[in-house]
């Protein structure tokens, strides 16, 4: 007994699995962009400490 093939319906103005996972994977990284964009001042005076403390350097003499 062979099996029919039946045409898949598609309804129209539907949004695809595809496109739901792109575009909340264009949202997640619109936000961490937006959010590294927020921090780098910080980020930069935290390296500019790390590096006058030694940096991987130091080993344990700070804890």
């Amino acid at each position: 007994m062979k099996r029919v093939r039946r045409p898949v319906a598609r309804r129209r103005g539907g949004m695809s699995g595809q496109r739901v996972l792109k575009a909340e994977a264009v949202l997640v990284g619109g936000a961490a962009l937006a959010l590294v964009c927020w921090e780098w001042p910080s980020l930069r005076r935290e390296m500019r400490l790390w590096r006058m403390a030694g940096g991987f350097r130091a080993g344990r003499r700070y804890p």
